[in-house]
């Protein structure tokens, strides 16, 4: 097989993949701020379900601050947690 016929596969092949597996998603991210009265992943539930109200398309969520109110006696009456969200925009 010649050198040519060789660099003619290897590029068409490249083009192919190129074509086929990768393309280009546009995404947005937004902050909240979520909180919860029973757990860590509820705050996540809660935050999720506020955003899936006008936004479509969530690929991500990324929490990025934790914190708790303590009440009166001493316990945890408050989750709250600042999380990244990320979805993909409609082009």
């Amino acid at each position: 097989m010649s050198l040519e016929k060789v660099i003619w596969i290897i590029f068409s092949t490249l083009n192919f993949i190129n074509k086929k597996i990768f393309f280009m998603a546009v995404l947005k991210v937004i902050e909240l701020l979520a909180n919860s009265d029973k757990s860590w992943e509820d705050a996540v539930q809660n935050a999720v379900a506020h955003a899936s109200k006008t936004i479509r398309k969530i690929r991500s969520v990324n929490v990025s601050n934790m914190s708790v109110v303590v009440g009166d006696e001493g316990k945890v009456t408050e989750y709250r947690l600042n999380v990244k969200i990320t979805f993909e925009v409609d082009s």
